[in-house]
């Protein structure tokens, strides 16, 4: 007498729940994630060889344009609940006595980097559009008398100590400006900073060999 044989059915894996974890997921990403504003000014850097690279999170960035204007940025670290943005402007309003309200504070976290007189910076935090921010910019004051970067700095490192210094400068910016930077940086303990060049590969020809 012959065997009956089993039908074998294979077996069936629902993917429902993995759709729908995955699109959970990415409204999570979209919703949490943080967009890097453009640049207030672009800068022609020179080129290098340096494989080194600047850290994403806790840097103070110290640009020098072709006009040799000197710009001011921070990021707020790798968790948004530092608000170490938000800090540092709180801080230097409190140290020129200007009051900067709840959402000129949060307009600011949402910035880039500036070059104006913190005088003129509800001004900028207020401004329509991009294009009008970018029309204020006339420098940073770093005399002796008001060496606004200098507190930029100050009250940065004061928030998170281990902030790292870039400085980025166009290739065709004055270098004397960049020496001032320099030495600011070093009138705040700052000896060790990041010089941020355009990546060039080595090329070799037959005159090099």
């Amino acid at each position: 007498m012959g065997k009956i044989k089993m039908a074998k059915n294979p077996p069936k894996i629902d993917m429902t729940p993995m759709v729908d974890l995955f699109f959970l997921l990415l409204i999570f990403f979209i919703l949490t994630a943080t967009f890097r504003p453009q640049e207030a000014v672009a800068v022609d850097t020179p080129s290098s060889n340096s494989n080194t690279t600047t850290p994403e999170s806790h840097v103070i960035t110290l640009t020098v344009s072709k006009d040799n204007l000197v710009f001011f940025n921070i990021d707020n670290g790798t968790d948004s609940s530092e608000h170490l943005r938000a800090k540092v402007l709180q801080a230097m309003g409190s140290q020129y006595s200007i009051r900067f309200t709840p959402a000129e504070i949060k307009r600011f976290e949402a910035l880039n980097s500036f070059s104006l007189p913190i005088a003129k910076m509800k001004d900028w935090l207020d401004a329509k559009d991009a294009k009008t921010r970018d029309a204020m910019h006339t420098g940073l004051p770093m005399d002796s008398t008001d060496n606004q970067l200098l507190m930029w700095i100050r009250f940065a490192r004061q928030y998170y100590p281990d902030f790292e210094v870039a400085l980025k400068g166009d290739r065709d910016a004055d270098y004397k400006e960049v020496k001032k930077v320099i030495d600011i940086l070093q009138d705040n303990n700052v000896n060790k900073f990041n010089l941020t060049t355009n990546l060039e590969a080595d090329k070799v020809t037959l005159d090099n060999i």
